[in-house]
């Protein structure tokens, strides 16, 4: 493990040392893939700080749980979701092993109790670089977070006992601080005293209830009465002060890791200049595309060092890498019809259009009941399948003529595919949504389709959007009659060109049995396209649930080729 006490130690006061930015925990690095990502492909960051980890399972809260209610500033109530101590300690053992960190690896840690706290210090202390102690978050249950972090004599109490406990522990204890006191200066002076190594401030301000400015409606859901953190631009100057009263009541000799609402080179020199050692950089990265994140922080990072050497002239050319518009945006629209298609399948149809092309998708919302994401049937009039399969999509389903229902979105990029002369368009399931855009975008590519639709149901003799899809080329619809994949066989028979490419939409393990069939028909690696419809909470790149390797499906869309996941994701594409 690395020193990174002796890293941080004065930096805030050498102008020409080189700036430190890092990842903040819950936003971008928040799984294995991701943290690698960081740490061989954006050489501007110096610390990546995982998720909050807990002794057990946490699912979180439901969704929505990150909103962005203005430009550039978010909510968030994600609610410490994890894989708990035990999967996360195998998952970063794994990464140990086997990649080489030139960064410095910071682990973040949640608890409600003393010996919860304990116990992930010692057992993350052979994986880190340092441990972050999680007194901070504001929308936590009961216990947890800022429930600690608001009271000096708890908080104190806290770190003594821990750092008595696990002194023979190498990795050194940052504690994180919530700015929703009335004296964050006392409280870093208190931590410190009682054994802290260094500090990290701050976490989201709030927590508050945060409106949809277009509905007045609450957006975000959890026990809180939707009440969640804020991040972004509009915190800026909280942790800017909050920086200066840690400094002042701390003296200078306590590594500090400074953020909140940083997104320019400006605002990161002026972090610094404030007594920050380095800048974690969070939501802003919800504001950038991640195919441009390494671009992004590089400048950042070049900007913030021009300023602190006194650079009067250096032109800042970070704030053009951000999107600036409302990007988690509502608009409301009515349901025109919900049709009932087979057992558990609803066809809904809302006023309105969408642009939506292969490779994108949308979020519903209903408000008080939850939010998912969605492939687009049809863009005029928009069109939904929905498959009744758990709380929120019942909600869907049940919706009639006049109801009103949110969506927003478009996310992810437009399938960007090598032209062929052929293609085999391959559909299992509801996933059927993704091939009507997907054939309009071949056809005016002069591509000749075959089309293969498997499904475990059909209405009067037809699959699902048969008729627009049949118009694309030679279709061809197999029911399941008990063995879900059926269609699959097909693959070993039907006549197949070495150079066309294949295009599979569906379930994970039926693109992957579909991929070994094609594959070993001479179908060439990259000529094999997967829809990886991932979950995601966000769309926008913060959560990191949609990743495919270390790329984010809500930026770089879902279509990924097979070669990209053979190399980077092998995992989405093995079966049993």
């Amino acid at each position: 493990m690395k020193d990174v006490m002796e890293l941080l130690s004065k930096r805030h006061l050498n102008p020409d040392a080189p700036v430190l930015l890092g990842t903040v925990s819950g936003v971008a690095s928040t799984k294995p893939r991701l943290i690698t990502y960081f740490d061989e492909k954006v050489q501007a960051i110096s610390i990546i700080t995982t998720k909050s980890f807990q002794v057990e399972v946490n699912p979180g809260n439901r969704e929505p749980v990150i909103c962005e209610t203005s430009v550039g500033n978010f909510g968030n109530s994600v609610g410490l979701r994890n894989p708990g101590m035990e999967q996360a300690l195998y998952e970063l053992r794994k990464l140990r092993k086997e990649h080489s960190f030139s960064s410095y690896l910071n682990v973040s840690l949640s608890a409600n109790s003393v010996e919860d706290f304990i116990t992930l210090v010692k057992a993350f202390d052979e994986v880190a670089d340092l441990v972050e102690l999680n007194f901070s978050c504001p929308h936590a249950s009961v216990g947890y977070g800022a429930s600690i972090g608001c009271d000096q004599n708890i908080a104190a109490e806290y770190v003594r006992l821990i750092k008595e406990a696990t002194k023979e522990c190498k990795a050194p204890l940052f504690v994180k601080l919530t700015p929703n006191v009335d004296d964050i200066g006392l409280i870093a002076k208190a931590v410190v005293d009682s054994g802290a190594d260094g500090l990290v401030a701050i976490n989201t301000v709030g927590p508050i209830v945060h409106k949809d400015p277009g509905s007045g409606l609450p957006i975000l859901q959890n026990k809180l009465g939707g009440k969640g953190g804020s991040s972004g631009h509009h915190i800026y100057e909280r942790a800017l002060s909050a920086i200066r009263e840690i400094r002042q009541a701390c003296g200078d000799d306590v590594p500090l890791i400074g953020m909140g609402g940083v997104s320019s080179g400006s605002e990161a020199a002026a972090l610094m200049a404030s007594g920050a050692d380095a800048v974690g950089i969070g939501s802003a990265l919800g504001t950038v595309d991640q195919r441009t994140w390494p671009e992004y922080l590089a400048a950042v990072k070049r900007e913030a060092e021009a300023i602190l050497h006194g650079d009067g002239s250096v032109q800042e050319q970070s704030p053009s890498y951000i999107i600036n518009h409302r990007q988690m945006a509502y608009e409301k629209h009515q349901v025109l019809k919900s049709e009932q298609y087979g057992k558990d399948t609803r066809i809904i149809t809302l006023d309105g259009t969408l642009d939506c092309k292969a490779g994108q998708f949308a979020f519903l919302w209903i408000p008080t009941i939850g939010e998912k994401p969605f492939s687009v049937a049809h863009n005029d009039p928009l069109t939904f399948i929905v498959k009744n399969r758990g709380p929120f999509s019942a909600e869907l389903c049940a919706l009639q003529a006049g109801d009103d229902v949110y969506v927003r979105g478009l996310y992810g990029a437009q399938l960007n595919n090598e032209k062929t002369k052929k293609a085999l368009l391959l559909g299992g399931g509801t996933g059927v949504a993704v091939l009507p855009s997907l054939a309009d975008q071949l056809q005016g590519q002069g591509t000749e389709m075959s089309i293969l639709v498997g499904t475990s149901e059909s209405v009067e003799g037809k699959a699902l959007l048969e008729e627009d899809l049949s118009s694309y080329g030679s279709f061809t619809c197999i029911a399941d009659d008990g063995r879900p994949g059926r269609v699959l066989d097909l693959l070993d028979t039907i006549p197949l060109d070495e150079e066309q490419a294949c295009y599979l939409v569906g379930p994970e393990v039926f693109m992957a049995i579909a991929c070994r069939k094609l594959l070993a028909r001479g179908i060439k690696e990259h000529n094999l396209y997967l829809s990886m419809e991932r979950t995601t909470l966000c769309g926008v790149g913060m959560c990191g649930e949609c990743a495919c390797g270390d790329r984010l499906t809500c930026r770089w869309g879902t279509f990924m080729q097979y070669d990209y996941l053979a190399k980077e994701a092998p995992e989405l594409i093995a079966y049993d």
